[in-house]
């Protein structure tokens, strides 16, 4: 029997499991005036499993940003507080405050998404 390999990488995405880890990140993260980005979903939606990827791909790349995930029937409460009605929902926030939030599974719309938040707070990223 083979042994296991140890994983190499491990996720840039935290998985909220209840609404008091849900308190916990977004105070830290607020504390920190790190802006939190949320991906809702679940575990039998479909849309919600093929975003995975894209979303842990973004976690990597936006390092000052904290991802979170949230599935909407484990975490019920959180989900109604931040009025999530389908799946998946992708939500950009800061000290508390929705920026933006996109319905749908749009790889696309969400890289422009975050990719504009991260524009507006830093206007002169180019490096010529």
């Amino acid at each position: 029997m083979a042994a296991e390999q140890p994983q190499e990488v491990k996720s840039k995405v935290e998985k909220v499991d209840s609404e008091e880890s849900w308190d916990l990140f977004t105070t830290h993260a607020d504390d920190r005036g790190c802006p939190v980005f949320v991906h809702f979903g679940a575990s039998w939606c479909v849309p919600s499993l093929a975003m995975n990827t894209c979303f842990e791909e973004l976690a990597n790349s936006y390092e000052d940003i904290l991802f979170l995930s949230v599935d909407v029937d484990e975490v019920k409460g959180v989900a109604s507080r931040m009025e999530v009605e389908a799946m998946p929902t992708f939500v950009l926030m800061k000290h508390g405050a929705v920026l933006r939030k996109m319905v749908g599974a749009n790889p696309e719309e969400m890289r422009k998404m975050i990719q504009g938040y991260v524009q507006s707070i830093c206007p002169a990223t180019t490096s010529e």
